[in-house]
C-alpha cells in the first residue's frame, strides 16, 4: 500500500509517503510561516517528487489530536478534503503516539509531552517491545507535576520527546528522582515518517475510517469554548 501522513498538530508542518517497506519522502517545516501556508503547497511537492499521483494514495493518515487546535482544524481539514475528493479512508493516529514513536526500539519509557498552556501539557507514556507501541498511560492534558509523579512512581529511566518538554525543563530536573534523558534535536518534534509508520499499522489493523467521520481528539474544550461556557453559566446566576 501507499499511504499519505499528515502533521500539523505542533509547531512543525510535516508531510510524508510511505509505503510498507520504505518512507519515500519525509517534508518537514519548522520555520515562522503558518500552517495554512505551508501544508498544501508542502504536499504538492512532496507527490511531484515521488512522481505519485494523488490518485494512488491508498490511506491518508493525520496526526489526530490532542495538539493545536488551529493546527489540528488545518490538518484534519486537508485530510478531510483530500479524503473525501479522493473517496479515500483517513487513519487518525493520536499526536502522542506518532511523537513517542520518533524513538521507537529504545528500551526506555518514553514520555512525550506538548505545551498545552495554562499550566498543563498534553502527555502519557509509552514503552516498546521491539516495533510495537505500547501504551502505559492513555494520552490526557495533564500538569507536569501529575505525570512527573507518575515516572517517579514507575521508577523506570525515562526519555523526554515534543516541544513541552523545553517548556517544563526545571520542572522536570526539579522533581524527577528517576534517570532520565531528552531526545535528541532531529526526534524532538512531530515528524510525518512516523505518522507514517503507525498509520500502515493501524490501516491493517483496521483503525481507518472514512473522510466524513473523521473529527480531531481535542482532549479538553478550546478557549473559544470554555469563555462561551463561562458566559453562559454568568448568565444562567442572574
Amino acid at each position: 500500500m501507499k499511504l499519505l501522513a499528515i502533521d500539523s498538530s505542533g509547531l512543525v508542518a510535516s508531510v510524508a509517503v510511505a509505503t510498507e517497506e520504505a518512507l519515500l519522502a519525509e517534508y518537514t517545516i519548522n520555520y515562522k510561516k503558518t500552517h495554512s501556508q505551508t501544508l498544501l503547497p508542502m504536499l504538492a511537492e512532496i507527490v511531484k517528487m515521488v512522481e505519485t499521483p494523488m490518485s494512488e494514495i491508498d490511506a491518508i493518515a493525520v496526526a489526530a489530536g490532542p495538539g493545536s487546535f488551529t493546527g489540528l482544524r488545518i490538518g484534519s481539514a486537508t485530510a478531510k478534503g483530500l479524503g473525501l475528493a479522493l473517496d479515500k479512508p483517513i487513519v487518525p493516529v493520536p499526536t502522542l503516539e506518532a511523537l513517542a514513536y520518533n524513538l521507537c526500539g529504545t528500551d526506555r519509557l518514553v514520555c512525550p509531552m506538548m505545551d498545552a498552556r495554562r499550566n498543563q501539557v498534553y502527555t502519557g507514556l509509552y514503552e516498546f517491545s521491539g516495533n510495537e507501541l505500547i501504551t502505559v498511560r492513555e494520552q490526557a492534558a495533564l500538569t507536569v507535576g501529575d505525570i512527573l509523579g507518575k515516572i517517579n512512581e514507575l521508577g523506570r529511566k525515562v526519555i523526554f520527546v515534543g516541544d513541552g518538554v523545553k517548556v517544563n525543563k526545571s520542572f522536570i530536573e526539579e522533581l524527577l528522582k528517576v534517570d532520565y534523558e531528552y531526545a535528541p534535536v532531529h526526534l524532538n518534534l512531530q515528524r510525518a515518517g512516523s505518522i507514517a509508520a503507525l498509520g500502515i499499522c493501524y490501516y491493517k489493523n483496521n483503525r481507518y475510517e472514512n473522510a466524513a467521520e473523521h473529527s480531531p481528539i481535542y482532549l479538553r474544550p478550546s478557549q473559544a469554548e470554555r469563555e462561551r461556557a463561562r458566559k453562559a453559566a454568568a448568565e444562567s446566576e442572574k
